[in-house]
């Protein structure tokens, strides 16, 4: 960042002001709160973590210098649940990132599902399975969302961060309602639970448990699973465990 471009001593000032401002009012919540899963507390905790988060950016871009602590963001938190307290319906939404790790790999799989749904082909459609678009396109409508997830490397595919979100309705949409805009209106306070899975949390459990990586653990061989992934083209719901599943708190049913 250019001298331009930093923000001032006093900006800085003011911004840790803010924080201390917003400490007080979150424990002010916290002391008069009417249970545990009161808005009050909710919104002061998200007013305290936005600040905070503030001044880190300011004292660091000003002072090249961090805080000693961490607040997680509104987005890892839920708000309390306010959804019926016997759902009829429940829709779960699911997103799950990949790398395309090996293109020739996913090609070639394109191919073949290719020239086995049509045994009279003489050549290859360069539309369908010349382009990694063309075949993604293919490779998806063929096979299963989950299929395509427990057998990602045999796809040439390599697993990013997923979520799932499940959240509670009084009744099933019509059907055909929501297609156009699948993710567009999402109820914060229906979501009954939400699972995160992400290598980021493994970071997490590593420093937690720093002693426990000296033992001798036998039923941990990641060179040998993925050597049968590799085998048997059986992919890895397990793997996605393994890089560390998180239920973000703050949506349980009363």
């Amino acid at each position: 960042m250019s001298d331009a471009a930093q923000p001032t001593a006093a900006e800085v000032r003011a911004a840790a002001e803010a924080v201390k401002t917003a400490l007080d009012r979150h424990l002010a919540a916290v002391e008069r709160r009417s249970g545990d899963d009161d808005p009050a507390v909710f919104e002061a905790f998200n007013q305290l973590a936005a600040a905070a988060e503030a001044y880190d950016e300011l004292l660091y871009d000003r002072y090249d210098e961090v805080t000693p602590f961490e607040i997680p963001g509104a987005d890892e938190a839920l708000p309390p649940y306010a959804g019926p307290e016997e759902p009829h319906a429940i829709s779960v939404l699911i997103r799950r990132d990949y790398t395309v790790a090996e293109p020739q790999r996913l090609l070639a799989q394109a191919e073949r599902v290719e020239a086995a749904d049509d045994e009279d082909v003489t050549g290859v459609d360069e539309d369908a399975t010349g382009t990694v678009p063309g075949a993604l396109g293919l490779l998806f409508g063929e096979f299963e969302p989950d299929e395509i997830a427990s057998r990602h490397k045999e796809f040439g595919l390599e697993e990013g961060d997923s979520t799932l979100w499940v959240t509670a309705a009084e009744e099933a949409p019509e059907a055909g309602e929501w297609l156009e805009a699948p993710f567009e209106h999402i109820d914060a306070q229906a979501v009954v639970c939400r699972f995160d899975v992400s290598a980021v949390f493994d970071d997490e459990e590593d420093d937690a448990d720093t002693a426990d990586e000296d033992d001798d653990l036998e039923f941990v061989d990641d060179e040998d699973e993925d050597e049968d992934e590799d085998e048997d083209g059986a992919g890895t719901e397990a793997g996605g465990r393994a890089r560390g599943r998180r239920e973000v708190s703050g949506a349980v049913v009363p």
